[in-house]
Parts: structure tokens; sequence; C-alpha cells
């Protein structure tokens, strides 16, 4: 598979072809189909099958933001991590006060410009996508879930 290897604001969201475009529309398709046959024949089996399908897609979307929400974890860790290394000493404390969706942001912010990146969102309290709008030197992260 080719990489792309230039990431920006505009494509760095993350399409898993095996669940985005496999699963997902396979568990819809059975869905719609396990509800027009219990409509058609109504009965336990129908049901059952209609549960089973609905067991099948909750597992799934469960299982997706799982590994999402890890990943968010590591990130935010990372980046704490990264911060505590790069900003100066006077705002090293005030870390603790980036909410887990700017320290995600700041992820795709080169090391030159994350210790001004920083400051700017805990003064102006920038939301995510404002952060990654900031940004000037992207930084891909082709690593994600």
């Amino acid at each position: 598979m080719a990489v792309n290897l230039s990431q920006n604001l505009a494509n760095h969201n993350r399409f898993d072809p095996g669940f985005h475009f496999f699963l997902v529309p396979l568990i819809l398709i059975l869905w719609v189909a396990s509800m027009v046959f219990l409509v058609r024949h109504p009965g336990w089996e129908p049901v059952w099958g209609l549960l089973l399908v609905t067991a099948l897609a909750v597992t799934a979307v469960k299982g997706r933001a799982n590994a999402i929400k890890v990943q968010d974890r590591v990130i935010r860790l990372e980046q704490r991590l990264r911060l505590a290394a790069l900003l100066p000493e006077s705002l090293r404390s005030q870390i603790v006060r980036l909410s887990e969706g700017q320290l995600i942001a700041l992820r795709f912010a080169s090391d030159e410009e994350v210790p001004a990146l920083a400051h700017r969102a805990l003064l102006e309290n920038l939301s995510r996508g404002d952060i990654k709008k900031s940004i000037r030197d992207w930084q891909p992260d082709f690593w994600r879930v």
C-alpha cells in the first residue's frame, strides 16, 4: 500500500478500508435484511437474527471506539512528555490545563512551533480544529487507528 507523504489538515482523516468500506456496509445490509425478514416472517428466529446482527454492529462500533480511545490516551501521554521537553520552564506547569483535544491536535505541529501554539491554546482556549488550522509545518501521523 502506498503511503501519502504529504499529510495536511485537508487529508489527515484516516479511513480503514476493511472497517469503513467492508464491515460497516455489510453490517448495515445485514441489519436491513434482518428487519425486512422479521416484518415479512414474524417469529422468534427472525428476532434472534436481528439481535445477532445488532450485537455484531455494537461489537464492531465498540471495538473501534475503544481502540481510538486507547490511541487518544497514548497520544495525550506522548504529547505531555513532548511538551515537558519543548516548553520553557514557565509554561511546563500549565501542560495539565490543556484538554485532551488540544493535546491530540498539537501532535501534528512541528517541534519548532509547538511552544508558541501550546501557549496560544492555553491563552485563547483554542479548539482542536483551531489548533490544526494554525499549524504551518504539518507533521504527518500515519500510525493512527
